[in-house]
């Protein structure tokens, strides 16, 4: 595959995320049931719950880590933040556990999910809001959501792009999200040629601000969807698939290092 393939394939790609953004927000269903989707994407009355959401979202399905705000305010009977601040990381665990585990690293994450609860009510007035309030750089905003324990930079970057792409929170740019490189995006951005089959995190990153350094991460959520549903680790269904025509390993040129 050529660097004139590639670069078609990635005008494609931009031109398709920049469509989705003109036209007015319908996010995909982060959590199920409706209604836990539904709290996690309350950014204005339970802004909090998209912060543990995020927190929470660890070596396990994304669906079912973005509701855990839910089942636990099922559990506890509450999930506004006041309420939430009176109870010990030993309690939050408790409630993390039964009657059934709703994580991998239940003590874990309840121990980051205390200390995000906390630091925002110390850091930014018990109001995660603020946290993306005030249209701030996209740099000093994924710095904010580096600063809770737990959150590494795809996590970080993935909360902020979300906010921006999804939520329609206002940034002054987008310069500084990066594509979330988890195995799913890695997979197709390989097999599709912008990177070696071998790529590590690092060479999809900087591969991605090289082709769109005012927005690196713009059709991240495009390759995530892409990875989860057509371009699968085993028997990718490539007729079935739009990029298809300038994909390297539709076309059998599997890159190699």
């Amino acid at each position: 595959m050529g660097q004139t393939d590639v670069m078609a394939l990635h005008e494609e790609l931009v031109a398709k995320a920049l469509e989705q953004l003109s036209k007015p927000a319908v996010p995909y269903p982060f959590a199920v049931p409706a209604a836990a989707d539904e709290l996690v994407k309350d950014i204005k009355g339970h802004p909090h719950a998209y912060v543990v959401a995020c927190v929470m979202d660890r070596q396990m399905k994304a669906e079912k880590a973005w509701s855990i705000p839910y089942e636990l305010q099922q559990r506890l009977g509450s999930f506004e933040l006041p309420f939430l601040l009176e109870k010990s990381a030993d309690e939050l665990a408790f409630a993390m556990m039964h009657p059934h585990p709703l994580h991998r690293f239940n003590t874990l994450m309840a121990g980051n999910m205390y200390l995000a609860l906390h630091r925002i009510q110390d850091q930014y007035g018990g109001n995660a809001g603020n946290i993306w309030g005030g249209r701030p750089s996209s740099g000093t905003l994924v710095l904010r959501f580096l600063g809770f324990r737990g959150v590494g930079p795809k996590i970080a970057n993935m909360a902020v792009n979300i906010l921006y792409r999804d939520l329609r929170v206002e940034l002054a740019d987008c310069s500084s999200i990066d594509i979330s490189a988890d195995v799913q995006v890695t997979r197709v951005y390989a097999r599709m040629g912008f990177v070696p089959q071998d790529a590590s995190v690092d060479d999809v990153i900087y591969r991605a601000r090289e082709l769109h350094p005012e927005y690196p991460g713009i059709y991240d959520l495009i390759l995530w969807d892409l990875g989860r549903t057509v371009c699968r680790p085993q028997d990718p269904a490539c007729t079935a698939c739009e990029w298809a025509p300038h994909c390297a390993y539709a076309h059998g040129n599997r890159l190699s290092a």
